[in-house]
Order: structure tokens, then sequence, then C-alpha cells
């Protein structure tokens, strides 16, 4: 599968994951004979997607972590582990773009600063790794989808260049 349509379905996933909602104040939706309501101050699991749209229309507060926190969570990890990667979930950049879309200017540049600072360093290690040997079970469990599939490109096209310079034989 190539890695914009993984990513689309992790992406899918994402959408209909449940989130914690906060509702902002009363209201009754009904689309196609499903009623979707809610009380002022009531927290309701909805999935995703359903939560956005509400959001976007004021009528209710998604609750979920903060990303600015999980990031610079993640860049200490990386510092920590040295040479060694750090575990990320595999929809971990999937969750912070979306995170990022619903902040403020301000909160979002703060965010791609430290979405950079993170990837930096991830690369750094990655990129070596990936150059000199196959992706490893182990190895696989701590990269994010986007992260195993540039992990592979750079395997392959490494791979690929040895053979143009040393032809089949290497």
């Amino acid at each position: 599968m190539k890695i914009n349509e993984l990513l689309q379905v992790y992406t899918i996933g994402y959408q209909i994951e449940d989130v914690k909602t906060v509702i902002n104040h009363d209201f009754k939706i009904d689309v196609s004979g499903v009623t979707i309501s809610g009380k002022q101050g009531e927290v309701i699991n909805m999935p995703r997607w359903i939560a956005q749209t509400l959001e976007s229309d004021s009528h209710a507060e998604i609750q979920e972590s903060d990303m600015g926190i999980e990031l610079t969570q993640s860049i200490s990890k990386e510092n920590f582990q040295g040479e060694e990667l750090s575990h990320l979930e595999p929809d971990f950049y999937i969750k912070v773009r979306g995170y990022m879309a619903r902040q403020s200017e301000k909160e979002y540049d703060k965010l791609e600063s430290l979405l950079n600072t993170l990837i930096r360093k991830r690369l750094g290690k990655l990129i070596p790794r990936a150059n000199s040997m196959e992706l490893t079970a182990d190895l696989a469990k701590k990269l994010s989808i986007e992260e195993r599939s540039l992990y592979n490109t750079i395997h392959n096209n490494s791979a690929d260049f040895v053979k143009q310079i040393f032809g089949e034989k290497h």
C-alpha cells in the first residue's frame, strides 16, 4: 500500500475514534433519521469527526490532551535516548496535525516549532539506520507510519544506488 493510501486509512481511523466532548448549550440535530442531542455541560464520547463539526459551530468543545506537552515530552525522550529512537504511536503525526489545525495562529506557530525540532532529531537517527540496514520489527514498533515509509524508501534507494555503482554483484 502506498504511503498516501496508508495515511488515508489511519486518518479515517483517527476521525472515527471517540473523543470526550463538552456540550456548550442544549442542541438536537437530526440528519437522515439519526438524532444527536446534548445538554449544556454534558460530557459525551462521540466520533471525532462529529465533535469537530459541533465544535466548529460552537456547539461543543473537544477535550483532549495538549499536544504541546506531548511534543515536549517526545523531544525530551529523544534527547534522553541518545542514539536510539524513542517510541512514537503509529498515528502520532496525524494526531499532532489534527490538534494543530484547531489552534490559534500563535499556538500553531509554537507547536510547529516543537514539531520541527522533533522531526529533525528523529531524522538524524533514522536516516543513518535506513541507509545501512533493513527495517527490523523492533525498530518498526518505535516509528510512526510516515517514518516507516520514509525508512523503507531511504533503504531501498540507498541499496539501488550501491547497485548502480557496483553492479549486481554487490
